[in-house]
């Protein structure tokens, strides 16, 4: 079907950036949307951002103005620049894709999700 790899996750003080990729493979066809999840220790995952095919954007409250999503369609790849990162955006980050691949003659629905990819933040 389809496979997700994600990059770009790692350790950083208060205030500072990181930018997450993740690169979608396999019979793809068409992507609707992308977009990112995280999942802190004890809670539940919840959407941060997403984007549509037609550009359309939706973050969450606690991110906007901070994280910007993008993506490459040629690459199909989506990304997340998190900047002025704060303690609490500490979690787990995992990338969502939805959209269809192609199975012979056929077209069949996705909705994979990433590995998912550690983010720190802390002083």
């Amino acid at each position: 079907q389809v496979q997700l790899v994600e990059s770009g996750g790692g350790s950083v003080q208060p205030g500072g950036s990181l930018r997450l990729s993740c690169a979608a493979s396999g019979s793809i066809f068409s992507i609707n949307i992308m977009g990112w999840y995280r999942q802190a220790p004890g809670k539940q995952r919840e959407l941060v951002a997403a984007i549509t095919s037609g550009d359309n954007t939706n973050y969450a409250d606690s991110v906007k103005g901070r994280f910007t999503i993008s993506r490459d369609n040629a690459k199909n790849t989506v990304y997340l620049q998190m900047n002025s990162l704060k303690p609490e955006d500490t979690a787990v980050y995992y990338c969502n894709v939805k959209g269809q691949y192609s199975s012979g003659f056929f077209r069949r629905n996705f909705d994979s999700w990433g590995q998912g990819t550690q983010v720190s933040v802390s002083s």
